[in-house]
């Protein structure tokens, strides 16, 4: 599940968008750097080959890390896309593309959001969607809208099965939640699993905060929301805490985590990126980045080794059991050195979050905890750490 939305104005267009997958699936930042291909050459996407292109663009992506598409990203023209799972009573191929492989194909084909819209649609139409789509349940299946952006507006496209729809975003604020939100669609829904995912109140919540949203700081709040007044997030044993943008597994239904974030800047003289490169925004920190210059995050898999994601997860997952105090504390000092990272140059805002996030594993490596959580909530995720302390969970997939 996820929430992707823009804020369109006159000289400038706001992004923003949460990932939410399983969570033990590690979410990697990857850059990409434009490149040449021989006539008739074949690219290999995650589950389907399709010819290549001439020339594809530099991308910067957040993605999965088994994938070989993306969840969100950026290229070096400035185009930004965010992707959706929705479900509909179409059917789905075996092979096709994910919607993951179409945000990145889009990005390393287009130099305009229009000319995106343009390649997801018409790749839609030839290869069709399809395919596994998730790490703990490999056969969970959905089709896909697209959020697409650019400095000069944004485009929504929705697809179910081979069938598309569009919507240009001139101006104003638009959101999309795990929902079909275009009428030529809409006879076409599934309307039992956007009800357990909660897509229709989460997307009536992010459209109230981003009516107010006037910059990438109040965007990136946005992301760590957890609904009206809540600090904390409300967990249902049906679905976890899925009522609001930033989720947190612990359903028995349906569970998703929020594994990675990313928001973005258009300008008309300028792009700026901000990513997480790790799950909880409420208690993470949003990082710069840019198409042109890589940053070492690690190679992180469903098995907790060092990298960046991984790295949090630590301080993640203990702060989840924190009490009152202690989680007051760590906002309070978030909050600081948020601050500081986005009055910072590049290069000092990740040593920056870097010193920030050591030090915090350090004091959390070294305190007791009352963990307070109901019982079932525990169990939920003494599971996660147990199965991500023993092995990556990818038995399904050959290569």
């Amino acid at each position: 599940m996820c929430d992707t939305f823009v804020v369109v104005e006159r000289h400038r267009v706001l992004f923003g968008k949460n990932s939410d997958r399983d969570a033990n699936e590690a979410q990697v930042l990857s850059w990409v750097p434009a490149r040449d291909y021989p006539a008739d050459d074949t690219l290999r996407c995650t589950w389907r080959s399709i010819p290549q292109v001439r020339r594809t663009n530099a991308v910067l992506l957040c993605r999965p890390f088994w994938m070989w598409g993306a969840e969100m990203g950026a290229n070096e023209h400035g185009v930004v896309i965010g992707n959706e799972a929705i479900f509909a009573r179409e059917p789905l191929q075996d092979d096709g593309l994910l919607g993951m492989d179409l945000v990145r194909l889009g990005l390393e084909r287009a130099a305009s959001a229009g000319e995106a819209k343009d390649v997801i649609c018409d790749l839609i139409a030839r290869h069709g969607q399809g395919g596994r789509c998730g790490y703990d349940k490999p056969g969970f299946r959905y089709h896909n809208s697209f959020m697409i952006a650019d400095t000069r507006g944004a485009w929504v496209v929705e697809a179910a099965g081979r069938k598309t729809a569009t919507r240009r975003i001139d101006e104003g604020a638009f959101a999309i939640s795990n929902g079909i939100t275009l009428p030529e669609l809409s006879p076409r829904e599934d309307l039992i699993r956007p009800r357990v995912a909660m897509a229709s109140r989460r997307r009536e919540r992010v459209k109230c905060l981003i009516d107010s949203a006037q910059d990438a700081r109040q965007a990136m709040q946005v992301l760590r929301d957890h609904g009206d007044g809540n600090e904390r997030p409300r967990y249902r044993r049906l679905n976890g805490a899925m009522a609001a943008p930033c989720m947190h597994a612990g359903g028995w239904l349906a569970a998703s985590q929020t594994v990675g974030s990313f928001v973005a800047e258009l300008g008309q003289s300028q792009q700026r990126y901000w990513a997480t490169g790790t799950a909880a925004p409420c208690l993470g920190v949003f990082r710069p980045v840019s198409v042109a210059r890589p940053h070492d995050v690690g190679s992180p898999t469903g098995k907790q080794g060092d990298s960046l994601w991984w790295s949090f997860e630590a301080v993640h997952r203990a702060m989840l059991a924190a009490d009152a105090e202690m989680l007051a504390a760590y906002t309070s000092e978030r909050d600081r050195v948020q601050a500081l990272v986005l009055d910072s140059d590049e290069s000092t805002a990740w040593q920056v979050a870097d010193n920030w996030l050591y030090d915090w594993r350090q004091r959390l490596s070294s305190s007791t905890r009352d963990d307070r959580r109901p019982s079932w909530l525990r169990r939920y995720w003494q599971d996660l750490d147990r199965q991500s302390s023993q092995h990556s969970r990818l038995p399904w997939r050959s290569a």
